[in-house]
């Protein structure tokens, strides 16, 4: 018997079957697992909308007086597959307790098949395989039948939708590298679509992975009260079991995939619509693919531009996707950023006559860890055959947008598609009247483009941000002290009852531990962002001059830097052991894993060190990375530039500020975008800042840092 998951009535239901499933995996890889999930997603997606017109075929009320519920052309004209009695739901879920319920689904998916020529050679036939368990199988047939009970039923055919699609996006983490070959992260899809606005008429994908960037499409004309059926899909993929998926994948959406077809040699070698010119493409290639065949394709009727490189697809896919527009059409597509300013002879003689031609209307640098399978940061084009500014090209920097999910994952929010999208919008519908943001878009003439030797990197021509980061939390908010009193007080409930648990011997329950350790990360998120406030409330805007106990003196007194800070150079073979290693990005100082022993590798002992209240300054093409250092003690790379503050209240303070003031880091920069931006030393050193004397900071600090 499957091991019982209570649901967390919490977690949406796409969340709650992926855990339950997840344990149900038991020694099965993902890429194999992946199949046997969706595809029953899919069995119970056509079983209930089969089900569902069964019911009022038999009813035979209205439009269905005298229907057979048998017949088949019934169910042909209302776009619903018919299902055999043996694939019918009801069927697999009194079979599922049984030891031969592998052979049982699949004989239901042979028997589809049989009965639906679109769907033949797209099911998958996997269940009988003896490396999954007949209990685990039946387990996972229970969980899926869960998704359509009680109020659930009337929704259950989107619900599905929406879960299949969930599923797709963890099995593409689950499989790491090779789980980019059929998903596209949501949030990229979304971006693309806002932005492409595909409303109507053809849209082609030449590598269409799982369909995401369809269903997407189809979603955006629905969300915007268009018409659907407006919209024509032509898709191609390689891989067939990728290809199996999409089907599946819009089949569960009710889009038409007869045009999505699957062939092993690729859009390159076999293209499956020569003659096909669309309106819209929307793609997300294999990124700086090398092994594309390309020594075949030389002279190739699709290279109007120049002719790609053997070595890398990228150039060929952007010729590929111009090649399949009609006189009228738009392309989006994701590709490596290196695309935007590769040095190589033939990829940038194709980018010149490419900008030249007045095709490229847009490029947008996207944040890193967006993929999964992936570490090359990525960035989208958006290229147009009827463009209304010809002369000039938009660059959206987007590179400091989105959330960590997990560990090693970030998402696009829904405002930051939001704000790139309408920037974009607005800048198509007048630029006349469209305002640059610094740090985030800059409309750019073709002019300068050319001069810049035909790079499109958006780093090198958006001006750095030159505003402050703005503080959500208000310090006068009682709310937020109120926050800090209960969490606090709850700490120290669940501390006491932990305390008196372990003097009597009585057990000391797993889950009360796992709640203070909740406590003990929102205590500190909260605590980092009041203190965060408190320097923007009383060092940044000066209202320390407002409370009471400052109403007497001179409060501030005017420092270089130089004056305040020395150059700490103390390294690891110095100091005889090399203590926690630490990054710095553009969210922070990051701690890498683990510390290293007494005996030193070579590749450490140059690492230098950091203590309490050190400034630790990066390298970046953006603006230089810099953070104040929390920690007792730290290394970094030799690379960084570490100042150790003559007070470690004024480092913690001034470190601060600097994070929060993005012109207190941009006006630092030196270097172009070729050889990357970096720290200035001479400019660092002469920077002046307003500090409070010793005698106010012994008031706020005490001898507490």
């Amino acid at each position: 018997m499957a091991k019982q998951v209570t649901p967390n009535t919490d977690e949406p239901i796409q969340k709650q079957l992926w855990k339950a499933a997840d344990k149900l995996r038991k020694n099965i890889d993902a890429a194999e697992y992946k199949h046997i999930v969706l595809g029953l997603i899919f069995l119970k997606y056509i079983s209930d909308a089969f089900e569902d017109l069964y019911g009022k075929l038999k009813s035979g009320e209205g439009e269905y007086a005298g229907a057979d519920p048998e017949d088949k052309d019934e169910y042909k004209a209302e776009n619903v597959f018919f299902v055999p009695e043996i694939a019918r739901w009801s069927h697999l879920q009194s079979q599922a307790k049984l030891p031969e319920v592998g052979k049982v689904v699949d004989d239901a998916m042979d028997a589809i098949e049989k009965e639906n020529p679109s769907l033949r050679d797209v099911l998958p036939k996997v269940y009988a395989r003896g490396n999954l368990d007949p209990t685990n199988l039946g387990g996972i047939i229970d969980l899926i039948g869960k998704i359509a009970l009680g109020d659930a039923k009337a929704r259950s055919a989107d619900l599905l939708g929406h879960v299949f699609e969930y599923f797709l996006g963890e099995f593409a983490l689950a499989e790491g590298k090779k789980g980019g070959q059929f998903y596209t992260p949501r949030s990229v899809v979304e971006l693309l679509v806002e932005m492409l606005e595909p409303y109507q008429g053809r849209v082609f994908d030449p590598c269409c992975g799982s369909g995401g960037l369809f269903v997407q499409s189809e979603k955006f004309v629905a969300d915007h009260q268009g018409k659907v059926n407006d919209i024509s899909i032509y898709g191609q993929e390689s891989n067939q079991t990728t290809w199996r998926l999409a089907k599946m994948n819009l089949a569960i959406r009710g889009i038409d995939s007869s045009q999505v077809k699957w062939n092993n040699e690729g859009s390159f070698l076999n293209d499956s619509h020569k003659d096909l010119k669309a309106d819209y493409v929307i793609a997300n290639p294999p990124f700086n693919d090398s092994d594309w065949s390309g020594d075949l394709l030389r002279g190739d009727g699709r290279w109007k531009y120049g002719t790609p490189p053997p070595g890398n697809a990228n150039y060929a896919w952007i010729q590929h996707f111009l090649y399949h527009l009609n006189p009228k059409g738009r392309a989006a597509f994701v590709l490596a950023d290196t695309s935007l300013n590769i040095a190589s002879q033939e990829e940038s003689a194709i980018r010149e006559q490419i900008v030249l031609s007045n095709l490229v209307e847009c490029v947008v640098s996207l944040p890193a860890q967006l993929f999964s399978n992936t570490k090359i940061n990525a960035c989208l084009w958006f290229l147009n055959r009827d463009r209304a500014h010809k002369d000039e090209v938009l660059f959206i920097n987007a590179t400091s947008m989105g959330k960590m999910m997990k560990r090693k994952t970030r998402q696009l929010s829904v405002g930051d598609i939001v704000k790139i999208s309408e920037q974009y919008h607005n800048w198509i519908a007048d630029t006349s009247t469209y305002m640059d943001i610094a740090g985030f878009t800059k409309s750019t003439t073709k002019d300068t483009i050319v001069k810049n030797n035909y790079i499109l990197s958006p780093s090198r021509f958006v001006n750095p941000a030159e505003q402050d980061i703005i503080i959500d939390l208000d310090v006068h908010n009682a709310k937020v002290y109120e926050t800090l009193k209960g969490l606090t007080s709850e700490a120290a409930n669940i501390s006491s009852s932990v305390t008196g648990a372990a003097a009597t011997q009585h057990p000391i329950m797993i889950s009360t531990i796992n709640r203070l350790n909740d406590i003990a990360k929102e205590l500190t998120t909260l605590s980092s962002d009041l203190y965060e406030a408190l320097i923007n409330e009383y060092f940044i805007d000066h209202n320390i001059q407002n409370l009471d106990i400052f109403k007497d003196g001179d409060i501030w007194e005017e420092k270089p830097f130089n004056e305040l800070f020395t150059e700490r150079k103390l390294r690891v073979k110095e100091l005889g052991y090399c203590p926690q290693v630490f990054s710095v990005t553009n969210a922070g100082i990051q701690s890498r894993a683990g510390n290293f022993s007494k005996d030193l590798a070579k590749s450490t002992a140059n690492y230098k060190i950091a203590l309490k209240g050190d400034m630790v300054f990066g390298l970046s093409r953006e603006i230089p990375n810099l953070d104040v250092f929390r920690s007792s003690e730290g290394s970094f790379s030799g690379a960084y530039h570490i100042y150790a503050p003559h007070d470690v209240r004024i480092g913690l303070l001034i470190g601060t500020i600097m994070r929060l003031k993005l012109n207190e880091q941009t006006d630092l920069l030196k270097g172009g975008a070729r050889e990357g931006r970096g720290l200035d030393k001479d400019k660092l050193a002469k920077k002046m800042f307003m500090v409070p004397k010793k005698s106010y900071l012994d008031i706020l600090w005490g001898n507490n840092t």
